[in-house]
């Protein structure tokens, strides 16, 4: 049983992997934090979940936020006494990346695509990732990291709507009924939400296609309302980039 850690820009996810089956997940506002808050938090959030510490053998964790993982990686060293992995420092992902300058690929990014390939192997792969940014990234059928494309999240463009403009407020994340909103709620509703899938499916079709034929999959916070709507999206697994941690942490 390992720790798996996703940082990322809004919340930060743990989840508890036996193997790459995913035993209890909790997640928390993504923020710097003393290594004292840090390890008490943690701590309090496997009690709540009934996992012993001891029963943990280690940690991984990925993160796109520079800011919090030093904070992070001294509160996982004290509490498990273990030192933990951390993508980007020389763990063996088995992908070849295949962009210009492949540092500067995100790591959520690259943890998304080995999850990808090793439940899809053997086929072109477009991993839609609905987080703060949502992210497609394209695989190749030879397990190759190509690239993708990078675009507003659901949220950012919900969270802008409401500050640059005078009089619209701030709406919940919901499938209209229909696309002509009979108020100002649902007009913004339906011009988030259906203008969001058909964002989603262009761009995941034109990967598509640049692929030669590819698998489409979803993943992150929104994967399975805004997966449903979609009209290119197979499959939705919500916990991809837990899977893909524990992959990494198994293959170092």
């Amino acid at each position: 049983m390992i720790l798996a850690v996703d940082v990322g820009n809004t919340n930060t996810v743990f989840g508890v992997m036996v193997g790459t089956e995913v035993q209890h997940t909790f997640r928390v506002t993504t923020q710097v934090r003393t290594t004292d808050e840090t390890t008490a938090l943690l701590l309090q959030l496997l009690a709540h979940r009934g996992v012993a510490v001891s029963s943990l053998e280690g940690a991984i964790l990925s993160s796109t936020v520079p800011s919090v993982v030093f904070g992070l990686e001294k509160a996982l060293r004290s509490t498990l006494d273990r030192e933990p992995m951390v993508v980007g420092r020389g763990l063996k992902t088995g992908m070849k990346v295949r962009t210009d300058n492949p540092r500067e690929v995100g790591a959520d990014r690259i943890v998304n695509a080995v999850a990808a390939r090793h439940l899809w192997p053997g086929t072109a792969l477009v991993v839609v990732d609905f987080g703060t940014a949502t992210t497609f990234d394209c695989i190749n059928a030879k397990g190759e990291y190509l690239g993708g494309a990078i675009a507003p999240g659901f949220r950012i463009s919900e969270e802008a709507l409401y500050a640059r403009t005078a009089q619209l407020p701030r709406i919940e994340v919901a499938q209209p009924a229909t696309a002509i909103g009979r108020n100002t709620v649902s007009a913004m509703q339906s011009g988030l939400f259906f203008g969001y899938v058909g964002l989603t499916d262009t761009l995941a079709r034109r990967c598509r296609e640049e692929l030669g034929g590819a698998k489409v999959v979803a993943t992150g916070g929104l994967a399975n309302l805004l997966g449903r709507a979609s009209e290119v999206i197979e499959e939705v697994d919500a916990h991809l980039t837990l899977r893909g941690l524990a992959l990494l942490a198994e293959r170092n």
